[in-house]
């Protein structure tokens, strides 16, 4: 059987397991229009994706002249998820990839997201990859920081038994990529293109030790043998 590389690997979830930004995206910026900010598309993923929304109000305040609260991120998040269900499917490939990681890694796998825990683990529940990570689920919004702070990645490793230094993450956003370095792990950065991603140069810069396109290449990167 191949042989696992690190000691676990750690998986973000929104564009890595779940192609779920653009939906996000679109809904953030209908509402931020709404709010009088006629924000591009390329502007507002630029600004927010990767990141706590609840972390980015000084920006919105400064651009709408609105604070937003508890209820508006509510609203937000109605929104999102009914966008999600409408419409979310795992990233192209993701599901074999995780089910060859885990030939070698067993439960030695986690989901570490930026994401309000109900919307990662609807998404692992809509894109039938639920089975792999069980309760290794972990949301940044329950730690003290979230990405690009590497709380959820330190958490995660914690609950794995393993030290940072000795798991690898994948990630696809500049934060995510930040947050994983900053933990001390090795950080694999995935960049399909589209207008959704990060450039290679960009995630090369926040730390990437090496960079991906498909998601065939991650079981390579990541086992020993494959």
């Amino acid at each position: 059987m191949p042989r696992p590389q690190f000691a676990a690997v750690l998986f973000d979830c929104d564009g890595v397991l779940a192609d779920s930004e653009s939906i996000t995206n679109a809904v953030l910026r209908e509402m931020l229009i709404d709010l009088g900010w006629n924000i591009s598309q390329e502007g507002c993923i630029s600004i927010f994706i990767g990141k706590s929304l609840k972390d980015q109000w000084p920006c919105i305040l400064a651009n709408t002249g609105f604070r937003i609260d508890d209820q508006w991120i509510g609203q937000f998040r109605n929104r999102r998820d009914l966008a999600l269900r409408s419409s979310l499917q795992a990233v192209p490939g993701s599901v074999e990839a995780v089910t060859q990681v885990v030939e070698s890694y067993g439960t030695q796998i986690a989901c570490a997201t930026g994401a309000d825990r109900a919307k990662v683990e609807m998404q692992l529940s809509l894109t039938g990859l639920t089975q792999f990570f069980g309760d290794r689920v972990f949301s940044g919004m329950e730690c003290p920081r979230s990405k690009p702070a590497p709380d959820v990645y330190l958490t995660a490793a914690a609950a794995l038994g393993v030290e940072p230094e000795q798991a690898a993450v994948i990630e696809d956003t500049v934060a995510g990529v930040s947050a994983g370095v900053a933990a001390g792990a090795t950080v694999f950065g995935y960049c399909p293109g589209g207008p959704i991603s990060s450039t290679p140069e960009q995630l090369f810069e926040a730390g990437a030790s090496q960079i991906f396109t498909s998601m065939e290449q991650l079981p390579g990167l990541l086992v020993q043998g494959y």
